[in-house]
């Protein structure tokens, strides 16, 4: 229990360093919101994909998936791979490790940051999507129940895979490259700024072994129209599948940090 207590003050003190971070706030929590935002204003009325004007797809409702799920990614992965890394490079870990308050709390602040900054970035999402181009959201509590599945196993496999990513890097500077290039490439491959469907098979069949592209498709299901799923590789939604990779990453992610996180950087004590 004391643990927990210090591990929820520490999720303040995260916050609050995280709030004062400009670069963070804005590629980790407003980029999805603003891509959301510009893209629904690019295409407009002018939005063809598909079956869309039969459907009741507009552009701001076929993007929102894809945003919700890079907003899971950036908010989780990116967030911890940058901030851990950074945090070992200045000597923060290592001061941190040498006081009275114990690890699992450090690790809990660092999970309560991810939950309040996704949550509340998926808020923002659908509210500019609501009011500002009118996407008219799910009723279903099924559908709902989808997405609080898909978004618990992703932010939980983002963020003990963003844990195990940061010790890549040798140091702060360079976990800025290691971690923006590849997510960037993931995002591009997963289903967030293009049709899923549009893709090549084989790029397909590599963004398939990565988790960004399941979370995307577990929100594709709960925001589009239950005839699109046909679209998808399988011809189908693909929820138990969807659960199996997740929860497959999740468990690599905590295997990794187990075995690879340290408290100060390589070469020193």
């Amino acid at each position: 229990m004391n643990a927990l207590a210090i591990g929820l003050d520490r999720t303040l003190v995260e916050l609050k360093m995280y709030s004062r971070e400009k670069e963070a706030v804005f590629f980790g929590f407003l980029f999805p919101v603003l891509m959301l935002a510009l893209f629904s204003m690019i295409f407009g009325d002018g939005f063809t994909e598909g079956n869309a004007a039969e459907d009741g797809v507009t552009a701001a409702r076929f993007f929102l998936p894809g945003m919700a799920a890079a907003g899971v990614m950036l908010t989780s992965f990116q967030t911890m791979a940058m901030s851990v890394a950074t945090e070992r490079d200045d000597g923060t870990l290592k001061r941190l490790r040498a006081t009275p308050m114990p690890p699992m709390s450090y690790f809990l602040g660092k999970v309560g940051l991810v939950v309040v900054t996704s949550l509340a970035q998926f808020a923002l999402l659908l509210l500019v999507a609501r009011l500002a181009f009118g996407v008219e959201l799910p009723t279903d509590p099924g559908r709902w129940l989808t997405f609080a599945w898909v978004f618990v196993l992703g932010v939980a496999g983002g963020t003990v895979l963003g844990i195990a990513y940061s010790s890549m890097a040798s140091s702060a500077r360079a976990i800025g490259a290691l971690v923006i290039a590849p997510t960037l490439v993931l995002q591009f491959i997963s289903g967030v700024y293009f049709a899923f469907a549009d893709l090549p098979d084989w790029l397909k069949q590599v963004a398939s072994v990565f988790p960004l592209k399941w979370i995307a498709q577990g929100m594709r299901s709960v925001f589009f129209p239950e005839q699109w799923q046909r679209a998808e590789m399988a011809g189908s939604w693909e929820h138990g599948r969807t659960a199996l990779v997740l929860v497959a990453w999740l468990v690599l992610g905590l295997l990794l940090c187990a075995r690879t996180f340290r408290w100060t950087k390589r070469g020193t004590t």
